[in-house]
């Protein structure tokens, strides 16, 4: 049989295209209807493996990627709001919720791809609301899926004549650790396992390749797919590496044993597909599932060892801090008022601190341009962002039962405080967008420039450290040092934006360099506003408490 090689090329890779597209717009219009909660899930229920091996599935199905699950679960463990042991109960998880488009793929409906298509396009294009929207991004995305199938599928027939294809699949069938290798170096180069799979099933439903070789390639699929994380972990932190070294481990593992008892699996497989009357497809499908769900009932038991092992493995202090709330225990609101006020000041302060982290790490990477220090001052944001919700929660609550006058005027204190911080943090992100700009758009500040901004810098940071001692101790002398130091913000500002225009007038700096420098000068006096704002309602607490 004659076959046009360039035809394959293009039905091959231009379906591929069209797959992975479709993969990619069902997994948004699926985000987008969950309400992009997905971090939260990810955030808040994930309090032990098991529940976080639930929310990798949930994620992974909503993501339709467990490369995506696995990178925001790498995020999360650096920025503190997950432990290595939830992250690896995760990602088991996120690897049996990628099975899903193996069975989604599984179900022959080809030949509706197309009016799919038509139907995803209409609801896109003539309809407002959101809801017909998502919608047509799911349908659009199937049908994309399908039809991307289809060419991959019709491209690909010709291979069961070919010589050296056959070769290929025989030498497969006796050598499984060939199969698992082409299954893993292929995945790496389209960086999706789902695609793999697909292009397996397809290989598989038109005969051109038997289940005993097509298994190892599953295998090794399983494997291609954590590259991708270990790309995004290089250079992170060393939470970030070795949650992606576990994700490796996870699946080599997986490998390791199947691969042993590869002629039993073969007949489990060959069993279910009589017992259940399943087409080609779903064969692989099932083998997928069964691969996934089994490693993670077998593994699941030993996460705390994988654990062990990476840390082992990838070496190094872990510079993670717990960013979890961590004083907000619900049970003092009814039974002590009092101790609750106490405990919520103490985590309103660990919130402060964070958002003085956030103001170094912006200042670090203000000097160095190292991206390690944007990507912390991100993580701080996020958990000065849970904080904020979760110690306002505490206080709405604390709100409803019956508080002395004090504990009121503390409560008033700490209600304000948190709007402040997270206001300050705000501003600190506000900061980092600036220096993406200063260097993307290289530009140079004077020397003038660059040692007022370090003095501002400097002031700032020092007004914030005293505020939030002045927080923690009611000191009537640091308040008040607070405001003396304010004061001489705002004086700073005020005189290093006129030296500006001097700079700007001698042509010592130019336009884009005075933009950056004056909205830099902007953000930290306004820092240096909330560390007063925290103070005058601490001040006016403590005068309240003396007048008493």
């Amino acid at each position: 049989m004659e076959y046009n090689l360039q035809e394959m090329l293009f039905m091959f890779f231009g379906g591929l295209g069209i797959f992975l597209f479709g993969i990619k717009s069902m997994g948004d219009g699926l985000q987008k209807s969950a309400g992009d909660r997905l971090r939260d899930i990810l955030d808040k229920y994930t309090t032990n493996p098991f529940l976080g091996v639930l929310a990798g599935i949930i994620v992974t199905i909503l993501l339709q990627t467990s490369t995506g699950t696995t990178v925001i679960t790498v995020g999360l463990v650096s920025a503190g709001f997950m432990t290595l042991r939830q992250a690896i109960g995760v990602i088991m998880g996120a690897n049996i919720g990628t099975t899903v488009t193996a069975f989604i793929i599984g179900i022959d409906i080809g030949e509706y791809a197309l009016p799919m298509i038509a139907v995803g396009s209409a609801l896109l294009f003539f309809f407002k609301k959101e809801k017909f929207q998502h919608m047509g991004q799911i349908i659009f995305g199937a049908g994309a899926l399908f039809y991307g199938l289809e060419l991959m599928g019709d491209g690909m027939r010709p291979l069961r004549t070919s010589e050296y294809f056959f070769e290929l699949t025989q030498s497969m069938s006796q050598n499984p650790i060939l199969g698992v290798v082409v299954g893993t170096v292929f995945t790496l180069i389209v960086q999706s396992s789902s695609a793999t799979i697909g292009v397996l099933q397809e290989l598989y439903a038109g005969g051109s390749i038997d289940l005993k070789a097509a298994l190892p390639v599953l295998f090794g699929d399983n494997i291609g797919t954590t590259i991708t994380a270990v790309l995004a972990a290089l250079g992170a932190s060393v939470a970030a590496r070795r949650a992606a070294a576990a994700h490796v481990i996870f699946n080599l593992v997986g490998t390791a044993m199947f691969l042993i008892i590869l002629p039993l699996f073969t007949q489990y497989i060959f069993w279910i597909t009589d017992f259940l009357n399943i087409e080609a497809k779903m064969q692989i499908a099932f083998a997928h599932g069964t691969f996934n769900v089994a490693n993670t009932l077998i593994q699941f038991w030993f996460i705390g060892t994988i654990a062990w092992v990476v840390t082992k493995l990838v070496p190094g202090e872990d510079s993670i801090v717990d960013t979890k709330a961590q004083h907000l225990d619900p049970i003092f609101i009814q039974q002590s008022p009092s101790i609750a006020v106490e405990q919520a000041k103490y985590e309103v302060i660990r919130m402060g601190d964070f958002a003085k982290l956030g103001l170094d790490e912006a200042r670090s990477y203000m000097e160095t341009g190292d991206k390690k220090h944007a990507e912390k001052s991100a993580h701080i944001e996020d958990a000065l962002n849970s904080l904020n919700s979760k110690i306002t929660d505490y206080l709405v609550q604390l709100a409803a039962v019956d508080l002395t006058e004090h504990e009121s005027q503390q409560h008033k204190t700490l209600m304000h405080a948190i709007n402040d911080i997270e206001r300050i943090g705000d501003h600190v992100e506000n900061i980092i967008e600036l220096i993406d700009y200063k260097t993307a758009t290289r530009i140079t500040l004077s020397p003038g420039a660059q040692k007022e901004l370090t003095e501002m810098y400097d002031l700032t940071r020092a007004t914030l450290e005293k505020s939030l001692q002045t927080l923690a101790s009611g000191d009537m002398v640091e308040a008040r040092q607070v405001i003396e130091m304010e004061a001489k913000l705002d004086m700073l500002e005020r005189q290093f934006r006129k030296n500006h225009v001097v700079r700007l007038n001698t042509g010592e700096c130019d336009g884009q360099a005075g933009m950056f420098f004056v909205d830099m000068l902007s953000n930290l006096e306004r820092i240096g506003d909330h560390a007063m704002n925290i103070t005058e309602i601490t001040l006016e607490d403590a005068t309240n408490e003396v007048s008493v």
